[in-house]
């Protein structure tokens, strides 16, 4: 039976099996019980992830579950939260998260954790499946964090995971890039018939091993070298599982609207729900088409298709400082080109593509405006960190270069894409996306903590305070949306979206992924200077009904588990 669920933010993405509703509707207690519990939050303003306002209730949690909501005044449990004065909410989602490599290094989850993540969504590209030769190129790009790939397929490197030891649930999609470097390799070239079969079938062998469906980046090679048909191709196989499709799509500037149109196409065509990764307009000029957008996204919702939207809220985005160049550049991959940026001919024809206006790349060297506005953050080469924290302008004057050239010297010097923070967007159309009812919420960034590691190397500040920043500043001081619609867009959307089971509300049956937070002192403390600093206002957060943040501080507890798509077979 399908049931709607009349509570959530916008009917026509909110229609989803009783299999994973059933439970959101069920009934709170309401008179005093006498149950005795593992766990029981007591006083608390519950938020239970359906935006509906909060009401002052207990919750009792039995192994891994919620199992009673109420005024619980004569139950007795192992464990008593006080929650006076604080609210009890559903564990967020990171829609977008990167923290692949970094939870191998630190399973804690920290700097998540201490925004009352409970689940990380991974995506852009993925962990597999791997070729032999693809694993030797990843381990020759390893940065900072150094580790043995222990897995070959995607649902092995969730399982790897999982054994080794994480605080955080954590699921993923197939990477299209992925699949598409295993079968063609790196090269700008469309598949053979036969290559698309293959691609097709190991998209169907991850999908039925677990796959959320499918995923991609289009403005990175080799994924920008995927063509329209292609994709619809690999994300029909993913409807079949009840997949969905998830994209940084094609261009988030100069051709905005376009890209827009491709994402609905993609949807409309392989008959699945669709995604934007971390929406923005991207460059002062593209700043207007956001109007635009949120248009052609209501306009097709109403239409009957399913497309929601992600974001970070911050106005500068990360990504490599080897995006400021065209794609052909790597066509073949990083030592083709390292070959080419060797080649003066062929460097001067890279240099005049970044000084020219285009639609048909994503110049973020144009769209930051100016180098500036441009900021360094991650170097593979200890030679190259003390730039660690200087703009593009300021690199350039210390080697006495034209910024542009300074750009191609640091790529083929550190060999890697160098991690990149560019300003440019607009602070009015991050609050004209927080309010959009579709939209969630995803860091696009790895989880990290300021110690060990991590510390080798800057990062952007939503790595440690997106969440928070939405919370106190966009929610508490600015009241762009009230806290229920927050918390909902934060755990019951995108856990109803992703259709993750039993995951996003307070509810009976539910998993007891919970979060206990101070409404009145959240805030973000990670800043563009000085990146790696935890948010503040989360006291307490369980997982899977354990116990993960104490007061602040972790536990030690490693409960997270790989959840798994709804097109798992085996």
């Amino acid at each position: 039976m399908i049931r709607r669920c009349r509570f959530l933010a916008s009917a026509a993405v909110l229609i989803v099996s009783a299999v994973l509703i059933t439970p959101c509707l069920c009934a709170a207690q309401t008179s005093p019980r006498g149950d005795s519990f593992d766990v029981l939050i007591k006083g608390g303003m519950l938020y239970d992830g359906t935006d509906q306002p909060p009401r002052s209730a207990d919750v009792g949690i039995r192994g891994d579950r919620i199992v009673a909501i109420g005024q619980l005044h004569r139950a007795s449990a192992k464990s008593v939260i006080d929650a006076t004065g604080l609210a009890v909410t559903p564990g967020f989602i990171n829609m977008l998260s990167h923290s692949e490599v970094s939870l191998i290094a630190d399973g804690r989850s920290m700097g998540e954790l201490k925004q009352g993540v409970t689940t990380q969504i991974f995506g852009e590209g993925s962990m597999g499946p791997l070729t032999d030769e693809m694993k030797k190129h990843r381990m020759d790009q390893q940065g900072d964090i150094k580790y043995e790939i222990a897995w070959t397929t995607l649902a092995e490197y969730l399982t790897y995971l999982e054994k080794r030891g994480v605080s955080q649930n954590f699921a993923s999609f197939i990477g299209a890039p992925t699949i598409r470097e295993y079968v063609i390799g790196l090269e700008d070239k469309p598949p053979t018939p036969g290559q698309l079969d293959k691609m097709r079938e190991l998209v169907r062998q991850e999908m039925e091993a677990g796959a959320l469906g499918v995923t991609t980046a289009l403005i990175y090679p080799p994924a920008t070298f995927a063509k329209t048909d292609e994709l619809i191709e690999l994300a029909k196989v993913a409807a079949k599982y009840r997949g969905k499709y998830i994209a940084h799509i094609r261009s988030e500037a100069n051709q905005l609207t376009e890209a827009v149109e491709e994402t609905i196409r993609i949807s409309r065509e392989a008959g699945l729900p669709a995604e934007i990764y971390h929406l923005k307009a991207s460059g002062q000029a593209n700043w207007p088409k956001l109007d635009q957008v949120i248009a052609m996204i209501e306009d097709a919702r109403r239409q009957g298709l399913k497309i929601t939207a992600d974001m970070y809220t911050y106005t500068a985005g990360a990504t490599g400082l080897n995006s400021c160049m065209p794609p052909w550049v790597y066509d073949g991959g990083a030592e083709a080109a390292y070959k080419r940026l060797q080649d003066p001919e062929t460097r001067k024809k890279i240099a005049d593509a970044m000084r020219t206006p285009s639609k048909d790349w994503e110049n973020l060297y144009m769209l930051a405006g100016s180098p500036d506005q441009i900021l360094l953050v991650g170097f593979k080469s200890d030679a190259l960190k003390a730039h660690t924290g200087k703009t593009l302008a300021e690199v350039a004057r210390l080697r006495g270069k034209d910024p542009i050239e300074t750009i191609m010297d640091l790529v083929l010097e550190d060999r890697s894409r160098i991690g990149t923070v560019y300003f440019m967007m607009d602070e009015q159309n991050v609050r004209k996306q927080i309010r959009q009812p579709w939209v969630s919420f995803g860091s696009d960034a790895a989880s990290m903590a300021p110690e060990g590691v991590f510390l080798k190397s800057s990062t952007h500040p939503r790595a440690y305070g997106n969440f928070a920043r939405l919370l106190g500043k966009y929610v508490r001081e600015e009241k762009v949306i009230p806290l229920a619609e927050a918390v909902h867009r934060l755990s019951g959307l995108p856990a109803t979206n992703l259709g993750l089971d039993h995951r996003g509300f307070i509810k009976e049956g539910m998993f007891a992924d919970v979060v206990v937070f101070d409404p009145q002192t959240v805030a973000d403390r990670a800043t563009f200077e000085q990146p790696h600093q935890y948010s503040i206002g989360v006291r307490h957060v369980f997982v899977n009904g354990v116990q993960v943040l104490k007061d602040g501080v972790h536990t030690g507890g490693k409960p997270g588990r790989a959840l798994w798509g709804p097109g798992k077979t085996k």
